[in-house]
């Protein structure tokens, strides 16, 4: 049985430089391409370099606290004018999200292909599928937008519009084109062969690689390609959790509830139809992703292999416990340790087949907290997680991953480039360097890498934690955008932002007309609670977001809102277990 239908059900910080709230060693990470906006590269997920701690890598207003504070008084007015209605807010989440998915959209539909089309190494019957794929999804969704947009404007008593009636609802415009978007299922179907055969393009032709990894680095580009291929396939899913809240919300009495359930029953029948492609589809992306960051490994992306989780753990050898980042596929573990490379890559040290594999844990043994230790056919290897809660993970996933590989008549493919003595001589030969500038980035490094160091697994092995294929499949469905306000530890103003949440990670900009995001916080590793009476923060509606001595507020605008950030963040931090807190604050 695959184990993404055996196991589907489980971030560093952004720091402006020129706030007064910026600590040394503020974990920054700055997306916007070759990393400036008035400045120079720096990406940095685990302290400042000292080069980085001299340099303003971003002077934006956008990022600095002289700029973009609303006046209170205008925003109280504002929040006072429009509707209170929870299916107000559900309906805004629908048109903030639609907003985010068509710009992201266009990154295939428009920068993409104007790159794709100077591009003579690629075939044009690959240029062709994605044109013939993508462009009648994006045209759809314009006019989907637009509908939404004019319904929003009409039910907040914006619109001059002269035909009267009750547009305090959203059902009836999702029925209708939920019921259009069904028309364009054949062309959602060509999402998957799109992936893969962009995929054989680059393989068979570097050329073609280095345009799409040269496109990568580009500043609209700020998620992997590919993630960009599947975002209508993963739209389909935001669809049916917007109306199944709708329903949930609604009596069976309300004038909106039988265009919901209607719209609901058809948009589950098109994920059914569509599910199995997706999670295979979302795998194989996963391999290709985690292929960019590793360096001696061969084979990756085959079929029946299957990712499962990615993370650091300890490695007890001779020299000691060595920082090493594991990677879990349905078949084998790997184990790597970050290199020198211009793109600061993980290079392989060994794999462990899991046929035969048997785990043991073995704290009292070695006398390691929460170490195991792993038998193989050939090795074994001592382990040890940084708490508890992350060996019961790797240990949980290890043996449901040796159980399936036991059942599987498949043999196992060699994963390593090299042969078993090159890995030893990796292992022992003293190649690391485990400095700070090393494990932060050197500043030349990260000039190379443009925002490649902003990937999960870079994020991971600076926070020494994992994050596993069920937190991925999660993290697809919860997304979300809007305006949030952010303050400044130590100011009394809040400056307004568009925010995206995706892919483990907060995306700010100045507003949802921005081509790119001017930086992002990563929050893995994060917790995300109400601020405390003792901490001052007399509004309503605001989270708190803090990783060691790093805190950030940020308030949104109505309870229902606020909600849905603390639940879509929480899925992203260490705090996702934890109960949800309360929305308001009386004063």
């Amino acid at each position: 049985m695959s184990l993404l239908f055996c196991r589907r059900a489980r971030f560093i910080t952004w720091e402006s430089p020129g706030s007064e709230d910026s600590p040394l060693g503020s974990p920054l990470v700055v997306v916007n391409g070759n990393g400036s906006v008035n400045g120079p590269s720096v990406v940095d997920v685990g302290g400042q370099s000292p080069e980085a701690r001299h340099l303003a890598p971003l002077t934006s207003p956008l990022l600095t606290d002289a700029g973009c504070i609303r006046n209170e008084d205008e925003e109280e007015a504002r929040r006072k004018k429009f509707p209170t209605d929870k299916a107000y807010f559900i309906a805004k989440e629908l048109l903030t999200t639609e907003r985010t998915f068509l710009n992201d959209l266009q990154v295939i539909t428009q920068s993409f292909q104007s790159v794709a089309g100077k591009e003579e190494g690629l075939p044009d019957s690959v240029r062709n599928l994605i044109a013939s794929s993508y462009d009648p999804i994006h045209t759809f969704h314009q006019g989907f937008l637009k509908e939404v947009e004019q319904r929003l404007a009409q039910w907040e008593g914006r619109s001059n519009a002269h035909i009267k009636g009750d547009y305090q609802r959203i059902g009836d415009i999702l029925l209708k084109n939920i019921q259009g978007l069904r028309q364009l299922t054949v062309h959602l179907q060509k999402h998957s062969e799109c992936l893969v055969e962009l995929e054989r393009a680059c393989r068979a032709s570097r050329k073609v690689e280095a345009v799409c990894r040269d496109f990568e680095q580009q500043r609209v580009c700020y998620l992997p390609l590919n993630i960009f291929l599947l975002r209508p396939l993963h739209r389909l899913l935001h669809y049916k959790l917007i109306l199944e809240r709708l329903c949930k919300h609604y009596p069976p009495t309300h004038e909106d509830f039988r265009d919901s359930r209607a719209g609901l029953a058809d948009i589950s029948e098109m994920v059914l139809q569509l599910q199995g492609a997706m999670m295979k589809m979302e795998n194989f992306q996963k391999l290709l992703e985690l292929k960019k960051d590793l360096t001696g490994i061969e084979n990756l992306a085959i079929p029946g292999r299957e990712f499962i989780r990615l993370g650091c753990l300890s490695k007890l050898s001779g020299k000691g416990l060595q920082q090493r980042m594991f990677f879990l596929f349905s078949d084998s573990l790997v184990y790597t340790s970050r290199g020198m490379t211009p793109l600061n890559q993980f290079k392989v040290h060994g794999q462990m087949p899991l046929y035969g594999m048997t785990i043991r844990e073995s704290e009292e043994e070695w006398g390691v907290p929460h170490s195991f230790t792993l038998f193989g056919q050939r090795q074994s290897l001592v382990v040890a997680a940084s708490c508890a809660s992350e060996m019961e993970r790797w240990v949980e996933d290890i043996r449901m991953a040796i159980d399936l590989a036991e059942q599987s008549s498949s043999p196992t493919s060699d994963l390593l480039s090299t042969s078993p003595t090159d890995n030893k001589l990796l292992e022992d030969g003293g190649l690391e360097v485990e400095s700070e500038d090393e494990l932060c980035g050197s500043r030349s490094s990260l000039e190379r890498q443009g925002h490649r160091g902003n990937t999960t697994v870079h994020v991971c092995w600076h926070r020494n934690t994992s994050v596993s294929m069920v937190d991925f499949s999660v993290a697809v469905e919860n997304q979300l955008s809007g305006n949030l306000l952010r303050k400044f530890k130590n100011s009394n103003g809040w400056q307004k932002l568009w925010v995206v949440f995706t892919n483990f990670s907060l995306f700010f900009y100045k507003s949802h007309q921005d081509e790119y995001p001017l930086a992002s916080l990563p929050l893995l590793g994060y917790s995300v609670t109400v601020p405390a009476e003792s901490e001052n923060i007399h509004k309503d509606y605001v989270f708190k977001l803090h990783f060691k001595s790093h805190v950030y507020y940020f308030r949104s605008e109505s309870e229902y809102t606020f909600e849905r950030w603390m639940e879509v963040i929480r899925s992203a931090t260490c705090s996702a277990s934890r109960p949800l807190l309360s929305s308001r604050k009386d004063y």
